[in-house]
């Protein structure tokens, strides 16, 4: 399992660690609107899934929002951001922000994403913070595990992982 602290404080993350290379496991959260989003939903396409642990908090926001404007750089690439936050709160933290590129979805429920990822934090019941680029095959083709869950990911590397991404 990746070694992820939170406020450099060591946490149990619940779940498999996803590598690259591995078929992306798939996953049931909730859009914004209480429908069901499955990793099938996006099926074919290419995207590049964030998992934070709360928009309502500096790093998580400006995660999301750097890559809601990269957005129109990747072209069709499909950008989802899970967090456990309730999907009411992401609908007007996203109507707030002006976040139009990024489908913002909720772990909430049953932590399905967290767990089939690899990033349910046990002591927090939050998202440790991951970036993981799945091709249209549906084959993880990168990974990052950010190792302190406040810290930004390689914003960079997951872009040019996407952009590379089939």
């Amino acid at each position: 399992m990746a070694n992820v602290t939170f406020k450099e404080k060591a946490i149990t993350l619940l779940g498999n660690e996803v590598k690259v290379g591995d078929k992306a496991p798939n996953f049931t959260v909730l859009a914004n609107d209480l429908s069901e989003v499955t990793l099938d939903s996006t099926k074919g396409q290419v995207r590049l899934i964030t998992s934070v642990p709360s928009l309502d908090t500096g790093v998580c926001d400006a995660e999301t929002r750097r890559f809601n404007e990269e957005a129109n750089s990747l072209g069709s690439v499909k950008i989802l951001t899970v967090s456990c936050d309730l999907p009411f709160a992401q609908k007007r933290w996203c109507a707030a922000s002006g976040i139009e590129n990024v489908q913002t979805l909720s772990d909430h429920r049953d932590l399905s994403f967290g767990e089939a990822f690899g990033v349910a934090i046990q002591e927090l019941r939050l998202l440790a913070r991951a970036v993981f680029v799945v091709d249209s095959n549906d084959t993880v083709t990168y990974v990052e595990y950010v190792s302190e869950a406040t810290n930004h990911p390689n914003y960079e590397a997951a872009l040019e992982a996407a952009k590379a991404a089939k």
